[in-house]
């Protein structure tokens, strides 16, 4: 495998080992799961009211939804390197090996669009456990949350809200890419001591990863709304325990849940149900969240992806 894979992969893992406890936050914020201020609060809110007799929390509350991008999002974030790298490559240089030294703005942004689209078939699974094992009540793990999905509706299943999910990451890991290298180029120099590189390097990740959430935080609430509609509000229990209707035979159990099924709403009729419901401030939810994630999990994960190129590259 080449140098930036395996880098992609290596960060992209800790990536998601630094940042789920806010992920899971932000994730709970945009649901809507959640009305308290105390981040704490937005954290065990579920887990406690799933249990009655429980009072307190434990720390490893933090790590819920972990399971799968921790598998996923190495894959995810290799495959983004490889696509972003030798997309790069043939826009400036018309091959897929000679890398160019300063391409050019609109280059970057393609790029990383197209890096975005070729993670869709990692991406769209990976998020859909993510968001409904953070969200569940009572909790459930995410081999729980995918055994679910393949039960309900087999491969299909497991790419609801797909589509929103695609465009999401083609706009975000364009401007990603785009922020970080420009940012680089005007912040670094030559003269630069290893130390000021390093803390360079942390610097333009971060605020990559500000502005990439900034840039596509509407299209993630929409997101998030999509993947866990039928876990939000107890009108949506048929869909959720499709089973559990005792006073039904079986064909008409079915049925039931064939028109409850196709009943889900579109992304477009659930943005729109939210605007009206809670205002334009839903699409900004748990935006500062975000980006206090944002700034530290890209700080870390460009911070690892550039040294383990430069080592790689001995």
């Amino acid at each position: 495998m080449s140098a930036d894979f395996w880098a992609g992969y290596v960060s992209g893992a800790i990536g998601i080992l630094v940042g789920n406890p806010l992920d899971l936050i932000k994730t709970k914020i945009q649901a809507g799961r959640v009305e308290s201020k105390n981040l704490t609060d937005v954290v065990v809110s579920s887990d406690i009211q799933a249990s009655p007799n429980r009072q307190s929390w434990h720390w490893t509350a933090f790590a819920r939804g972990a399971a799968a991008p921790i598998l996923g999002y190495g894959a995810l974030n290799a495959l983004l390197f490889v696509t972003y790298n030798r997309s790069l490559a043939l826009l400036n240089t018309g091959g897929l090996e000679e890398w160019p030294e300063q391409p050019s703005a609109w280059s970057l942004w393609t790029a990383g669009a197209l890096g975005g689209l070729a993670i869709f078939f990692v991406s769209a699974p990976t998020e859909l456990v993510k968001c409904r094992a953070q969200v569940s009540s009572p909790p459930q793990s995410s081999l729980r949350v995918v055994r679910d999905l393949w039960d309900r509706g087999g491969v299909r299943g497991l790419y609801l809200g797909g589509s929103v999910t695609s465009i999401r990451d083609a706009v975000g890991y364009g401007f990603y890419f785009w922020s970080y290298e420009l940012s680089k180029r005007s912040l670094t120099s030559e003269d630069d001591t290893p130390n000021q590189q390093a803390l360079k390097v942390l610097l333009c990740g971060g605020l990559a990863g500000v502005v990439t959430w900034a840039s596509i935080f509407p299209l993630d609430v929409i997101k998030t709304r999509v993947q866990t509609w039928d876990l939000l509000t107890p009108r949506h229990a048929s869909l959720a325990e499709p089973a559990t209707q005792p006073l039904l035979r079986a064909e008409e159990a079915s049925a039931s849940t064939k028109h409850t099924a196709s009943a889900r709403p579109s992304a477009f009729r659930i943005a729109k149900e939210a605007y009206a419901a809670e205002g334009a401030g839903v699409f900004f939810r748990g935006l500062g969240i975000c980006s206090a994630r944002a700034f530290i999990v890209n700080a870390v994960q460009w911070a690892v992806y550039e040294w383990m190129m430069k080592q790689l590259a001995h």
